[in-house]
């Protein structure tokens, strides 16, 4: 098997379609025929009950129980944490035990890394590692982008959302130079693109905006009822509504990133 690739989602907005876009993405790579395993890096537990878990608290075991095993310095024998979705993919829930994680991270040794640790534990058996990541900058964030090749970013398609980004770009350029070197901006992606007649015109003003500082991706994610109800409806937009402009989307947002990631594998073998 290639070189896994992880990959962060990640934006300190909340609102911007974060956990949809982890899902689709997952599910996509899935159908074309990729290991993915989705993790729930963020204690609401949205992807996972996007994920048919609707009751994430009662879970007898999550993201925020490896973790706390991780930091106990315990080995996980089995990865009882790992549940199978009936689209193809593989995912780690998360719950509230992590919002204590992250306090308690505080005082751990090499606490940026914890979640590396774990993720360096799973992802032989995948090609792809999604980390759906909570919207703020804390130390879930950071161990996030410490365990990750790169981050995708998902931006609301609206004229003020590049200001928003300035912190998030730096918590990822600091990230870079001190905890992991390898971490790159794989693009910013826009969401929640309404139908009205001046679309294409802020769709086209955010990406020159934003594209003046970082890779901006071709995919623009339209906001339709039927990506809305993907939220409760057990199954991605790919399944949901497989002929509608957000699947189309969801599948172009696909492509790019199986681009990003054999655009990396192929300069990780021209480094050997």
């Amino acid at each position: 098997m290639a070189k896994t690739k992880v990959i962060s989602v990640a934006n300190q907005k909340g609102g911007v379609g974060k956990s949809t876009s982890v899902y689709c993405i997952g599910a996509g790579l899935a159908q074309d025929g990729k290991k993915v395993l989705l993790v729930d890096v963020d204690p609401q537990g949205d992807l996972t009950k996007m994920l048919g878990q609707r009751k994430p608290h009662d879970l007898p075991h999550t993201l925020g129980d490896v973790m706390n095993e991780v930091v106990l310095g315990k080995e996980i024998a089995e990865h009882t944490e790992i549940m199978h979705h009936h689209e193809g993919f593989d995912f780690v829930p998360g719950n509230r035990v992590l919002s204590a994680v992250e306090v308690g991270l505080v005082n751990v040794m090499s606490r940026e890394t914890v979640l590396r640790q774990y993720v360096d534990s799973v992802k032989k058996d995948y090609d792809y590692v999604l980390l759906d990541c909570r919207p703020s900058l804390g130390m879930l964030v950071i161990n996030a982008l410490a365990a990750s090749d790169y981050v995708l970013i998902p931006v609301q398609a609206d004229y003020l959302a590049a200001e928003d980004m300035t912190e998030l770009v730096g918590t990822v350029q600091q990230v870079k130079r001190q905890i992991n070197p390898k971490l790159k901006i794989g693009g910013v992606f826009l969401t929640m693109a309404n139908e009205t007649n001046f679309r294409k015109d802020t769709v086209r003003a955010v990406k020159e905006n934003i594209g003046r500082h970082l890779p901006v991706l071709q995919a623009v994610i339209p906001a339709t009822v039927r990506l809305a109800e993907v939220s409760t409806a057990d199954k991605s937009i790919f399944k949901h509504d497989p002929r509608g402009p957000a699947a189309a989307a969801y599948g172009g947002l696909v492509k790019e990133v199986l681009e990003i990631g054999e655009k990396q594998r192929s300069r990780s073998a021209q480094c050997r």
